[in-house]
C-alpha cells in the first residue's frame, strides 16, 4: 500500500465512502486493488472512482466491482506494456552508448556534505540545507571515511 493510503484507509469508518479520482492512484494491480477492496467491505466503507469517463463506478455493486476488476486489470496491462517498452529502449539507448542513467545529484555534493559534517552539524541539518536526503548524508559520510 503507498503511504498516505494507509492512514486514510485506517480513519475511513462504517458508512463512509473513500473516493478517488483515478484507479491508477489507488492499487498498482489488480490483486493490490483487490486486496484494498476487500478491507474497505470489512470496514463497512465503499469505494468510489471517478475517472470513468465522467461515470462513478461503485464497488458496493455486483456490476461495478466486475468493471473495477476488469479496468484493473487493463490498467495493470497498460503499465506492464509501457514498462517492457522503457526497459528496451533504456537496453538500445546503452546499447547505442545514449544511456548515462540519472545524475548523482547527491553525490556531487560530497565536498559540501563533508565540509558541514566537519564542522559538527548533524545529518538531518546537512540534509536540508543541501535539498538532499538524510540516507544520502549517511552514505556519502560512510564511503568518505572508507
Amino acid at each position: 500500500m503507498r503511504v498516505q493510503l494507509t492512514p486514510a484507509i485506517d480513519f475511513v469508518r462504517s458508512g463512509d465512502t473513500l473516493i478517488v479520482t483515478r484507479i491508477d492512484r489507488l492499487a498498482r494491480s489488480t490483486s493490490d486493488l483487490l486486496g484494498i477492496i476487500a478491507t474497505l467491505e470489512r470496514k463497512e466503507v465503499a469505494l468510489r472512482i471517478l475517472d470513468f469517463s465522467g461515470s462513478v463506478v461503485d464497488t458496493i455493486s455486483p456490476t461495478g466491482r466486475l468493471l473495477l476488476t476488469m479496468m484493473s486489470a487493463i490498467a495493470e496491462f497498460e503499465r506492464r506494456l509501457m514498462l517492457e517498452r522503457q526497459k528496451e529502449g533504456i537496453a538500445k539507448a546503452k546499447a547505442e552508448g545514449r544511456y548515462k542513467g540519472r545524475a548523482p545529484t547527491a553525490r556531487a555534493k560530497t565536498p559540501q556534505i563533508v565540509l558541514l559534517a566537519n564542522e559538527g552539524l548533524g545529518a538531518s541539518v546537512i540534509a536540508q540545507r543541501l535539498s538532499v536526503s538524510r540516507a544520502s548524508v549517511y552514505r556519502i559520510l560512510k564511503d568518505v571515511a572508507a
